[in-house]
């Protein structure tokens, strides 16, 4: 991710330096020679350098997306603003993490400040996020029968291009938090209120939220957020924000982060500018020891058939999203049970990669992006060796991939349609590329 995104960013950090040629014009959209290289670097990356792409068939993905975001535009496709502002904030401090220092990631990517960086993302968030709803908006009546899915599969079969599915798995799991005492939670309680009442004695609550608060983003906005009712916030941080007037500071409340103060800096409409503190009581060593214990204890008995994997998990098991489907994880990507082994995370293939069917890992402990600590033991519950696509064994993917097929051809016959009653100017330099749209309109 840190590579692709450096890509992009650093060749758009470069047009400051030179006066970069104009590809193209597609409505309102220019496209920079600097964006073909970008994008052609990224799909190489993504492919672990074994696609082969020429640049008019980049430029032409390219013009596809912006005639997307250009009629988007036109359509009045709305976007919220402050969901990119937290994708934005996300990746900044994701990045920020992995590279080290804010320094280190302006370096990397060529930016001199973070304010000309944000806005780049921001710009590039946003399109994004246009051709996405664009796209939806043009497909969401497609659907496909059975019998076109056994055509699309016979086809790929005649041609010999039938996909191969990689090693997969489906797992289950079982988790016990390590919880913090009362105490300590008592503890957390009574200084995020001692905070509070520094700062209403005159203390600076940003300076609080840079020296104290737990959230990951602080180095980078101090504790600040911009958010609307519908932002991508927690319920209780939402609830907070928009219950109190400018200047209010709020009760330590809890959320699935920790507990929080909160302060509305100001009001915007509907938009409120906020401050907070986090914190996250932390569990003794002695507390940690003994959930470990107690896991140790369960997955032994399960492992002798005293106890029946799934019916463990309704009895112990801590994780609200997984505990009523029997520990069963959904894969983030696909959104289905199965896991590419390819493509798992590595920490989580290392602990599952040698598992055979219906065997159990070790006890071991994991933490959430919140900073949430617990110990988990994880089921294999099948596994599917690689192998050339099957219809009956593999029809949801088959499936998948037919429909995608359909509303791929659905918005190239829309694109050709829009393309003539779309302002479009190619640089001469490009004029002898064979396009499979007629961009020209010869």
């Amino acid at each position: 991710m840190i590579v692709i995104l450096a890509c992009g960013l650093q060749m758009q950090a470069q047009e400051k330096l030179k006066i970069d040629g104009v590809a193209t014009v597609v409505g309102d959209n220019i496209v920079l020679d600097s964006e073909i290289d970008a994008f052609k670097q990224e799909l190489i990356q993504q492919s672990g350098g074994q696609i082969e792409i020429s640049d008019c068939e980049m430029l032409e993905q390219i013009m596809n997306r912006k005639l997307l975001a250009h009629h988007a535009v036109i359509d009045s496709v709305m976007v919220n603003e402050g969901e990119i502002q937290q994708q934005v904030q996300r990746k900044t401090d994701y990045f920020t993490q992995q590279l080290g220092s804010t320094e280190k990631m302006l370096e990397l990517y060529g930016f001199d400040n973070m304010k000309d960086l944000k806005d780049e993302l921001y710009r590039v968030e946003k399109e994004g996020l246009l051709i996405d709803k664009m796209q939806q908006q043009l497909t969401s009546d497609i659907d496909i029968t059975p019998e076109e899915v056994k055509r699309y599969f016979i086809s790929l079969e005649e041609e010999g291009n039938l996909p191969e599915i990689g090693a997969e798995i489906e797992l289950s799991q079982i988790v016990l938090n390590i919880e913090p005492t009362k105490e300590e939670i008592q503890k957390t309680i009574d200084r995020l209120k001692e905070l509070k009442k520094e700062v209403e004695d005159g203390g600076n609550f940003k300076m609080k939220a840079i020296l104290y608060s737990d959230d990951p983003g602080v180095t980078q906005n101090s504790g600040f957020y911009s958010i609307e009712r519908n932002s991508p916030f927690v319920k209780e941080f939402k609830e907070a924000a928009f219950s109190m007037e400018e200047g209010e500071i709020s009760q330590p409340f809890k959320s699935d982060f920790g507990y929080h103060i909160l302060m509305v800096d100001k009001i915007k409409g509907k938009q409120r500018d906020v401050y907070h503190i986090l914190m996250q009581p932390k569990a003794d060593d002695a507390a940690a020891e003994q959930i470990r214990d107690s896991l140790t204890k369960y997955r032994r008995q399960i492992l002798k058939l005293e106890l029946p994997f799934d019916e463990a998990v309704i009895k112990y098991s801590q994780d609200k999203d997984t505990r009523m489907s029997k520990g069963v994880l959904m894969n983030p990507v696909s959104g289905d049970t199965h896991f590419d082994l390819t493509r798992m995370d590595p920490e989580l293939y290392a602990k599952v990669s040698n598992l055979k069917e219906g065997e159990i890992s070790e006890v071991f402990m994991d933490e959430t992006r919140q900073g949430l600590k617990m110990y988990k033991i994880l089921l294999l519950k099948s596994r599917t060796e690689a192998h050339t696509a099957d219809l009956a064994q593999d029809y949801v993917k088959i499936m998948e991939l037919a429909l995608q097929k359909k509303k791929t051809e659905s918005i190239e016959k829309w694109s050709s349609e829009k393309i003539m009653d779309t302002y479009v100017n190619i640089n001469d330099v490009y004029t002898s590329c064979e396009f499979k749209s007629n961009w020209a309109k010869n």
